[in-house]
């Protein structure tokens, strides 16, 4: 009888001592979509750009910082609810790649009422001076009963668990890239709305200047000053300049409304932005080392590199199928005519199972584990040319950028000269308007190029934050917001 347990502890000892291991499984990371280098748009296909609505109530307008932008989408962004749950769903196959190295333990309790007719099952019995019956029964069996299952060795289930840890690993990994990848976003959408408010802002300030112009136009031809050439031409700038304000407030409208997407409000929800983030030029940054900093953080890239390692374990417990596995099974219970009158009963063995023909099954798994391994390396390796091309790609927009800033805010300022002066010519009589709407014009398109500009040189430096990994840590860096 003390055989028995002696046999179970040494069934859980194995179990044990493989678990040293971990789990591996099937199920891939979600890989998350590249950068994007645009303003934030809205796709009903792409679920970073959907979000789950916030519970919580809000005022009626209230204020929205960078900051709390981006925390709002990493809390509520759909791509990272979905990523999260794949996440689970990795370590749901990490747990069933364990279970392959645990001992498996059942337990049963049966209570059956027997006859049995011994001719059917083909005894008959003849003695002389013996009646022995060929019906026996009715009789009673009780019977409870643990039965238990242990793989002792088993390379093919060891490389798997240790598989599934690292794809557990991976989809951890492209979980917290999914998060740079939202900040990203997020930010995008943020400065897309500060640049549209901007050109708002400038536009309506051009068409007060085209107002006070129409009106002075009116006033000279009411008194026999100007043609009417002259007044039609101020009238045709002034609803020029209201039809592209209407566009710019549309514009600023429907941009909000995709940033609220990308956080969880409510889409009837009024904000005004708290952070205006003007154009700051970016510390001076190495950029070999900003390669090497992005290759040892962006987390997509040790992701893979976790894929990587997942499938060569994959491939070698493709290759241990041809190895032979140990067994071990008993069980241990009480059987009886009734629970009062049980005697106790065990059994224990093991088995040794190999394989001795196929198919080829065994090879062509092997070829497909190898197929995987390659596949993943080549990723890898374009990866790496891919986030130094990102990083490289955003020191020559920063660099345009801060150039055309330069230059467009300079441009401005003498456009918005040469408008003041082309007013007083208009003003005094010794020009007629066609030399203000030109200067009008010039004033206009000046404005638009900085906005542009420094819109471009922000959006940059989000870039490079994403580039570099750790995007959160990096935007705020960047482009400060409280």
């Amino acid at each position: 009888m003390k055989l028995v347990p002696l046999v179970l502890v040494c069934l859980c000892a194995g179990a044990q001592a493989q678990l040293g291991i971990a789990p591996s499984g099937g199920v891939q990371p979600v890989v998350p979509p590249p950068p994007i280098q645009q303003p934030v748009g809205v796709s009903q296909e792409n679920p970073f750009q959907g979000s789950v609505l916030s519970n919580e109530s809000f005022p009626a307008t209230f204020s929205l910082s960078l900051q709390d932008a981006i925390q709002r989408g990493l809390k509520q962004n759909l791509g990272l609810i979905i990523g999260d749950l794949n996440t689970r769903l990795a370590q749901a196959e990490q747990r069933r790649a364990n279970s392959a190295l645990l001992p498996d333990i059942s337990g049963r309790v049966s209570d059956t009422v027997e006859q049995i007719n011994l001719k059917a099952l083909g005894f008959s019995f003849s003695f002389p001076g013996f009646n022995i019956p060929s019906i026996i029964g009715p009789f009673n069996v009780f019977d409870a009963r643990a039965n238990l299952t242990q793989s002792v060795w088993n390379l093919q289930r060891k490389y798997s668990a240790r598989a599934a840890k690292e794809n557990l690993t991976s989809a951890q990994l492209s979980y917290r890239d999914n998060r740079d990848l939202v900040t990203l976003l997020v930010a995008s959408g943020y400065l897309q709305v500060i640049a549209d408010g901007a050109r708002v802002d400038e536009v309506r300030s051009e068409v007060e200047t085209a107002q006070a112009l129409y009106n002075r136009a009116a006033d000279l031809l009411r008194n026999g000053l100007m043609p009417a050439i002259d007044a039609l031409r101020a009238q045709v700038e002034l609803q020029s300049e209201q039809t592209l304000l209407r566009a710019h407030e549309n514009d600023l409208a429907k941009d909000k409304l995709a940033l609220a997407r990308l956080i969880g409000l409510p889409l009837g929800q009024q904000f005004i932005l708290s952070d205006q983030i003007p154009y700051k030029a970016l510390e001076p940054l190495d950029q070999q080392e900003a390669i090497e900093q992005a290759l040892r953080s962006r987390y997509d890239y040790q992701s893979l590199q976790s894929q990587i390692r997942a499938a060569e374990l994959n491939k070698r417990a493709a290759q241990a199928e041809r190895y032979p596995s140990l067994d071990a099974n008993g069980d241990f219970g009480d059987i009886g005519n009734y629970p009062n009158n049980l005697h106790p009963t065990f059994s224990a063995g093991g088995a040794v199972t190999f394989s001795i023909f196929n198919g080829g099954r065994i090879r062509s798994d092997i070829e497909q584990a190898d197929t995987e391994l390659q596949q993943r390396r080549a990723q890898l390796a374009d990866l790496r040319a891919q986030i130094e091309y990102q990083v490289r790609s955003s020191f020559l927009d920063l660099q345009t950028a801060a150039d055309q800033i330069e230059v467009a805010r300079s441009s401005l300022e003498l456009a918005r000269q040469t408008l003041t002066q082309a007013q007083d010519r208009f003003s005094a009589g010794v020009a007629d308007n066609i030399e203000v709407v030109q200067a009008q014009n010039s004033v206009a398109l000046a404005s638009e190029t900085y906005i542009d500009s420094v819109y471009a040189h922000n959006l940059a430096k989000v870039s490079l934050a994403r580039s570099l990994g750790m995007a959160d840590q990096h935007v705020q860096e960047f482009l400060g917001g409280r």
